[in-house]
């Protein structure tokens, strides 16, 4: 298993020591895994442990999915996890990007009934 492989495995399954261990042993924060995934596309989104040390060495919060355009910050406000949303917006991800379908983040939080998302969301101010 490659370094990539090992930490999108990692933070999939949540395990933020192993990330960081695996970031100190070389992997790519940024780098993708056998299927074109970086760890913070793939991590658990109930994890914001894992997704604040992704984060810390320079994730880019905004990567797109190549198929569907949706990034991290999107599927964390689908599957309604507040405090991941709240981690990715401190760290830059940008509320106004839109995914293949024109979709917000919020929108897709509406979609789910995930209201605590959407207030949150909603209380951003656009840019000017």
């Amino acid at each position: 298993m490659t370094l990539q492989d090992a930490l999108t495995t990692a933070a999939a399954n949540g395990q933020a020591a192993e990330v960081k261990n695996l970031l100190q042993a070389g992997a790519q924060v940024n780098g993708v895994n056998r299927f074109g995934r970086t760890a913070l596309q793939v991590m658990m989104m109930a994890s914001t442990p894992v997704a604040q040390v992704l984060l810390e060495h320079g994730a880019d919060p905004n990567v797109a999915d190549r198929s569907t355009g949706a990034t991290p910050l999107h599927d964390a406000a689908r599957t309604g996890f507040l405090d991941t949303v709240r981690l990715l917006v401190e760290k830059q991800a940008d509320p106004w990007a839109r995914d293949n379908a024109k979709c917000l983040a919020v929108d897709l939080a509406r979609n789910e009934g995930n209201t605590d998302v959407v207030a949150f969301l909603e209380s951003l101010k656009p840019p000017l």
